[in-house]
């Protein structure tokens, strides 16, 4: 991923030498060729995205001149979006994504956690399910990505405990093929760890405003950034809310920057009379261009 940008704008190029430098390897290689497995650690690939979504950002802002109202982020992609924002440098983005994904990992012990994935009930249904399968175990809501689908995250038999519950319900479940289970309270480890790590890495003001996973709403506060990410590890993301709050705000266009399209399908989802471009090849760079002065024009 990412290696056409690479091959046809200098600054994608150099956006990976500046990836290989902060961590000291030939991390580029990684990105474009593999192997898979190995990408697929979310020590690397938590990194490797906000590479390949800045490398896309910089690619498509030599084209087009356009200035964005509101940036965010899912999950890992909060990083990105606070180097669009001008709040966090890109070497201090990759070199924090690479130990917030090794803390993650090492959170909790392989095969003790799980994240499952619910479609086709409500909200309220599947907070109520977790409550109920908890049992003084950790399970959660993780992700409230699109009114169709909320992912669920904890201790793998209580995961499976709220699964039963929910598909009595009428849901659809979804077992996840995850290395740790993000975005609940069995990361509080790795939060303590990165907030550790982030008293070297210096903020500055967002501006444009970066709307956040934990609380939906735009932040322009420098010294609220260290607090907000922390607190992200354990909580879910809120992208839903944060989607509708943007829309709200008269956003009518967005532009996904990184690897897949997974944003602008969940996006589309949560209201399909919004235009939604993805890019992370040079074509997609040329259709966002297009769209873009179409409706301009």
């Amino acid at each position: 991923m990412g290696k056409e940008l690479s091959e046809q704008f200098d600054i994608a190029k150099s956006t990976f030498e500046e990836a290989d430098q902060a961590l000291n390897e030939n991390f580029q290689q990684l990105i474009f060729e593999g192997p898979a497995e190995e990408l697929t650690l979310t020590a690397n690939t938590q990194p490797a995205i906000v590479t390949v979504s800045i490398a896309a950002l910089r690619s498509f802002q030599e084209v087009c001149n356009v200035k964005p109202d509101f940036v965010a982020g899912h999950s890992l992609g909060e990083f990105a979006a606070l180097v669009a924002s001008g709040a966090l440098e890109f070497t201090d983005a990759v070199r924090t994504t690479r130990a917030r994904g090794t803390y993650m990992q090492e959170a909790v012990p392989a095969g003790k956690g799980a994240m499952a994935a619910v479609m086709k009930v409500d909200d309220e249904v599947i907070i109520s399910a977790c409550e109920a399968a908890a049992q003084s175990a950790v399970v959660a809501p993780a992700n409230f990505n699109c009114p169709e689908q909320t992912v669920i995250s904890g201790e793998k038999d209580a995961v499976a405990r709220a699964s039963e519950i929910l598909k009595e319900h009428g849901a659809r479940v979804i077992p996840l093929k995850v290395s740790a289970p993000f975005h609940c309270a069995l990361m509080a480890p790795a939060a303590d760890k990165l907030n550790t790590f982030l008293n070297d890495v210096q903020f500055g003001k967002p501006v444009p405003p970066v709307v956040t996973n934990v609380e939906a709403f735009p932040n322009m506060d420098a010294e609220r950034i260290r607090e907000l990410l922390v607190k992200q590890v354990t909580s879910p993301v809120l992208w839903t809310d944060s989607v509708r709050y943007m829309i709200g705000q008269g956003v009518s266009t967005f532009i996904e920057f990184g690897p897949g399209n997974v944003l602008a399908g969940l996006i589309s989802k949560i209201d399909s009379s919004v235009e939604v471009i993805s890019v992370n090849t040079p074509d997609g760079i040329d259709k966002a261009k297009e769209v873009l002065e179409k409706n301009q024009s």
